[in-house]
Formats: C-alpha cells, structure tokens, sequence
C-alpha cells in the first residue's frame, strides 16, 4: 500500500477510549471483587506465567500505576488509530503478544503487569514509523513523541527497584520490528497529476489551453466548449437564486 489517507472517523476516538475504560473496569474488579487476579501477570521461563502474556497489560497494581499508563496509551493509541488506522489492530493485538512474550524470555523472577509494554510498542512504533516514512505529517508526530516520552528511554534499563524494565525493553524492540516489517505501508501525499513520471503535457487538457510560450489561449477546444457553457449556465442560475432569495415582498 503506497498510500494512506490521513481520515477522522468516530473509531479514532472510540477504540482508544474503550481499551482505556477496559483497563479501568478490571482494575475495579480486581479492587472490589477479586484481588488475586493480580496474580495473572507475566511470570517469566515458566509455563503457567505465558498466560500472563495476554492478561498482564489489563492488570496494575495500584491507581497511580493505573493512571500513569492511562494517559499515555489513550494519547499513543489516538494517533495510531488516526494515522495508521488500517493496521493500529495489528499493532496492538500482536504488540500485546510479541512484547509480552519477550518479557517471558528474559525477565526475571516475579509477576509483571501493567500496561506499559504496550506503551513502549507504541511509543517506538510511532517514532521509527515516522522516520521510516519521510512524509512530513508522520515526522511531526515522531518529534512530538519524543517530545512528550522520550525519557521513557532510559526505563528500558534496570534504574529502578521494582519496574519491569524487561516489559519496556520488549516493547521497544516489538515496536522498531513492526515499523521495520510495515515499512512497506508507508504514508505518503497524494502526488498531483503533473507531478507522475507518465506525465504528458499533450494529454492534459487543461495545458490545451497555453501554447508553447505559456500564453492562455483564447477560443477553447471543441470538447470544452460544452463545459464552458454548463458553467455560465451554473453562474446565471446562482445568481438568478441570488436574486429571488434578495427580492422584498411588498
């Protein structure tokens, strides 16, 4: 896919807003209903921690844990789903896995949860993506990325007691991998006409009115006689409409 419309739609807002209400919703289930589904996070080089690979980024273990990873991934996953619209569900469902499954191989002893693995794909993905695809929209956003998260970098390495800096090296590595492996389904503007290597100045009726010098020519092709008259024609009915809608009655 060489290009990519840059679209709003009501997805672009809704499914962040749903992943982040879905976040919330097991976070109150798991303070009111059930606290040992804490436990189902990653638990790395055993067998029954791979389900935590699926069921970690929904699990945090406190509200200022669940709040930090809030914004970021309602903001990330807005411009995933509004730039990069067709694959974002690829992103993050096989970011979830990839990510999760990288901190399975080289994390150590414990229970891994939380939503920032995720955050990582995210924030690397969108960044390299961005570099990847030289159009200027894209680069933007990888400058404003690392504008906002870009000290998150030096999470990825073991500075502090408790994090699970293996889920954020994961997530790094998963995010430049699908900006390497999507760097085909790069956006790039729509080139004008004129702008095509097959581009002919003979074919082109528009240039049919110039002659070598550029100068405008003033009696138009026989096939756009009828478009000129149509368009008179438009301008007398508009300003006809204009003068029955201005016209007072008595």
């Amino acid at each position: 896919m060489s290009t990519q419309q840059f679209k709003y739609s009501t997805s672009v807002i809704l499914y962040p807003l749903l992943i982040v209400l879905l976040i919330w919703l097991v976070f109150w289930y798991q303070v009111n209903i059930n606290y040992g589904v804490k436990s189902f996070g990653i638990r790395p080089q055993k067998i029954e921690g791979l389900l935590g690979i699926f069921t970690s980024p929904f699990l945090h273990a406190d509200i200022d844990h669940l709040y930090n990873n809030s914004i970021p991934l309602l903001v990330l996953s807005l411009a995933l789903f509004y730039f990069y619209n067709k694959i974002a569900w690829k992103i993050i469902l096989y970011g979830i896995i990839l990510s999760g499954f990288l901190t399975w191989l080289i994390g150590k002893n414990g229970n891994h949860i939380g939503a920032s693995g995720l955050i990582y794909v995210l924030v690397s993905f969108v960044f390299f993506k961005g570099i990847f695809a030289k159009h200027y929209r894209l680069i933007a956003l990888s400058l404003i990325v690392i504008f906002l998260y870009g000290s998150m970098i030096w999470y990825v390495f073991p500075i502090k007691e408790g994090m699970s800096w293996e889920g954020h090296l994961g997530g790094l590595i998963t995010g430049l991998f699908f900006a390497l492996v999507f760097r085909k389904q790069i956006a790039k503007p729509e080139r004008y006409k004129w702008e095509r290597p097959d581009y002919n100045e003979d074919d082109d009726p528009f240039m049919r009115h110039f002659d070598e010098d550029g100068n405008f020519i003033e009696s138009l092709p026989e096939e756009s006689v009828d478009i000129k008259s149509q368009t008179e024609s438009d301008t007398n009915m508009v300003q006809r409409i204009n003068y029955i809608f201005n016209e007072k009655k008595d």
